[in-house]
């Protein structure tokens, strides 16, 4: 047994037995699938084109967390996924200049990782408490659930004039099946709930006569992902790039809670061992990687946080077979037809919750850190923040050929930021 919490079954360094070893990976793969699909699916439903691909997102994820388990040691049972911070951005960036900028936004957002690594390294981690304390963050992250909210409304239907019956009953299953769980769930079922949603929402639309398996009946056994080479194909945007990229810096402060939570778990602080500078340079690394290759940005996973909270077993070993499982996964054909032939309403139905507990997360942050909104200054601070992210404002510069945009999220979190550290404290009388 290695020196992590007496009550781990299996501390970081240890290898389970291969039976066991398999079936805790499987459970990390559960863990993470439905939230990794997911990310591409809602970014192209959305955008109405193919940004992103399943496969590429599943290959991302697995190389992306073996390439966090090196730059880490194997000292740290971390899981990376599918980012959700990145979708609102991404369809944004997307709209202003093309899939290829926003590959290319999403590979300096990795190197900002990098950057930020070193920098800490040099200089230590006090200055980000600074930069980004709990009112910023907040209402960033509810401005990302939030600002989603119409997409899931959109997917069911209920902006229609007339919806179809088959879509208020598909999603409303989808819905109290994932609410279910995530309430009443018990083990593995509790930390997978979108996951159980998407299935059972998937088999009711499926009886209804809602999917067509006939993309499903054509694919390939072994099917190799279309990998997308930016660096043979990229666009360097800048308008892309300060809509997609500021939001590095609520991702950072999302990686440091997930590291913070996992070491209550594990018993050592891994934000000392193996650093947050190594964690970081880690979840930079697999970000930069995942857009050259053409797949979302990654970012460290709850859900498998949970997994090894359940199982008691920080195995690094298993966080790698997860890895490498869920990229085998990512050359079956027929699962990514599977996947491709989900229909719109289950994915509406589970989107209301995975949405608004996005938002209901950046509330918890404000909440557990005792913000005091009778503080004029945080009550500006957040206000404005609120209103502009999900006002749909967008700030252009332009000069002769250049023309730079910021909006949404990006210019929310760029100004929460100037206003935090502009505005003096309240002098109370």
């Amino acid at each position: 047994m290695s020196e992590e919490n007496s009550n781990m079954l299996l501390g970081v360094r240890d290898k389970p037995p291969a039976l066991n070893w398999v079936l805790l990976a499987i459970q990390h793969v559960c863990a993470m699938f439905g939230a990794t699909i997911l990310v591409p699916i809602v970014v192209n439903t959305t955008a109405g084109a193919d940004v992103l691909s399943i496969p590429v997102a599943l290959v991302s994820s697995g190389l992306g967390t073996l390439i966090y388990l090196i730059c880490t040691r194997g000292r740290s049972p971390v899981y990376l996924g599918s980012s959700f911070a990145f979708i609102a951005p991404m369809i944004a960036g997307y709209a202003i200049a093309g899939k290829a900028s926003v590959f290319t936004a999403l590979m300096i957002v990795g190197l900002v990782y990098v950057i930020i690594s070193l920098i800490i390294r040099i200089s230590g981690k006090a200055w980000i408490n600074r930069l980004l304390p709990p009112v910023i963050v907040g209402p960033m992250i509810m401005v990302i659930g939030l600002s989603l909210a119409p997409t899931a409304i959109s997917e069911i239907g209920l902006d229609l004039d007339i919806i179809p019956w088959q879509n208020l009953i598909v999603a409303l299953i989808a819905f109290l099946t994932t609410a279910f769980l995530a309430v009443r769930g018990k083990g593995i079922l509790r930390v997978i709930p979108f996951l159980v949603g998407i299935i059972v929402g998937y088999i009711v639309a499926a009886l209804l006569g809602m999917v067509d398996f006939t993309s499903v009946m054509a694919a390939q056994v072994i099917a190799v992902p279309e990998f997308y080479l930016p660096f043979m194909h990229y666009d360097l945007n800048f308008a892309a790039i300060l809509t997609i990229v500021p939001i590095a810096l609520v991702t950072m402060v999302e990686h440091i809670g997930d590291h913070k939570v996992l070491s209550e778990i594990i018993g050592r602080d891994l934000i000392e061992d193996p650093g947050l500078d190594r964690t970081l340079l880690g979840d930079g690394l697999a970000t930069f990687l995942a857009a050259f290759l053409g797949g979302p940005a990654n970012t460290t996973y709850g859900e498998n946080t949970s997994v090894v909270g359940m199982t008691r077993v920080a195995s690094v070993y298993v966080i790698g077979l997860a890895a490498i499982i869920a990229i085998v996964f990512a050359f079956s054909g027929h699962l990514t037809a599977l996947l491709t032939a989900i229909p719109a309403p289950v994915l509406g139905g589970i989107s209301v919750l995975l949405y608004g507990f996005i938002c209901v997360n950046g509330l918890k942050i404000l909440i557990h850190n005792q913000v005091d909104f009778n503080n004029t200054k945080n009550v500006v601070v957040a206000a404005t923040m609120l209103v502009l992210g999900l006002g749909g404002a967008t700030l252009s510069v332009a000069s002769g050929d250049l023309s730079i945009a910021i909006s949404g999220m990006s210019l929310a979190a760029i100004v929460g930021i100037i206003l935090n550290l502009c505005i003096p404290e309240e002098k109370h009388e």
